[in-house]
């Protein structure tokens, strides 16, 4: 596997300066890569998939300005975290959150999660409450609403998440990263809105996705953490945790959806607030697809700084 500039792919990719400090933090027994910028009270940044902590390149100087400590990580197995061969269910990757609050010597902080970060959020609210101030989740069901979307729903949310269910097959990584990582772009393309994919920024993002997926073992450790939520299914440990999540939200939470979502459908993220009894809003955003915070930067980062400040 080789970079742009043709020497093989290591976590340097992902290091790039810029207004913000890069550092490495233990927490839940493995290190992180970390990207922070500014002081005062936490928002903490966890991305999707494909991507890595550069989904909020942009969103970190804005919310350090706007009076916050901005912090983006890359999840277990992504970027430049570590990539252990397990870890990857609901119960641990809630645990790595709430472990990097703690590592980042905060009591608390307002969690901002997108897609499969966005589930991780859910969880992480869900089982340590006293650490989420607030919670923002963009392009995520509450995981049991697409859990149960996916059975119920075979036309709609059940095609959608075909892509994902294929990372079932074996050695599916190689798929993911053949031909410089094609697969990962046209994932990119196939979830992301028009406006945005056919846009200036879309090429050079999708580039910095492809090179950080081909990061040795980045791809296996990516798909684990669906391959846990498929198998969890028939699984005791897998009961215990949709038990577990039935519990009602105490945390604030504000959730953002695109409307031209075609890996989360709309209607599949609806009614998430029946799973929150504190505070929360639902909004709909016309035009934007699975990634909101690239596709309607402007418009997430005020959603954000309204919700983290109200």
């Amino acid at each position: 596997m080789t970079d742009q500039r043709g020497g093989p792919v290591d976590e340097s990719c992902v290091l790039p300066e810029g207004p913000w400090t890069h550092r490495f933090v233990g927490a839940n027994g493995s290190r992180f890569h970390v990207v922070e910028a500014g002081t005062g009270p936490m928002v903490l940044f966890l991305h999707g998939f494909p991507e890595y902590w550069y989904a909020w390149r942009e969103m970190l100087p804005a919310v350090a300005d706007a009076g916050f400590r901005a912090v983006a990580v890359d999840l277990r197995g992504y970027g430049a975290s570590d990539k252990p061969p397990r870890g990857y269910d609901g119960y641990t990757l809630a645990a790595d959150v709430a472990g990097l609050i703690r590592a980042l010597g905060e009591r608390s902080a307002t969690l901002v999660g997108s897609g499969a970060g966005g589930l991780i959020a859910w969880t992480a609210a869900s089982f340590h409450p006293t650490l989420v101030r607030r919670l923002v989740v963009l392009g995520a069901p509450h995981p049991l609403r697409l859990r149960a979307a996916i059975f119920a729903d075979p036309r709609g949310q059940f095609t959608a998440s075909t892509p994902t269910l294929k990372f079932q097959l074996p050695r599916y990584e190689h798929v993911l990263t053949r031909d410089d990582a094609a697969e990962v772009e046209a994932m990119l393309r196939r979830w992301g809105g028009p406006r945005w994919v056919n846009g200036p920024d879309f090429e050079a993002y999708a580039r910095c996705c492809r090179v950080a997926m081909q990061i040795p073992q980045a791809a296996f450790c990516a798909m684990e953490g669906y391959r846990w939520a498929f198998r969890s299914v028939l699984r005791l440990h897998g009961y215990r945790f949709v038990r577990l999540m039935q519990k009602p939200l105490v945390t604030p939470t504000l959730q953002l959806h695109g409307a031209l979502d075609r890996a989360s459908l709309p209607r599949t993220a609806q009614g998430s607030g029946r799973y929150v009894t504190a505070p929360y809003e639902w909004r709909l955003l016309d035009g934007v697809g699975h990634f909101p915070h690239v596709e309607a930067r402007d418009l997430v980062l005020g959603e954000i700084l309204r919700w983290t400040k109200s």
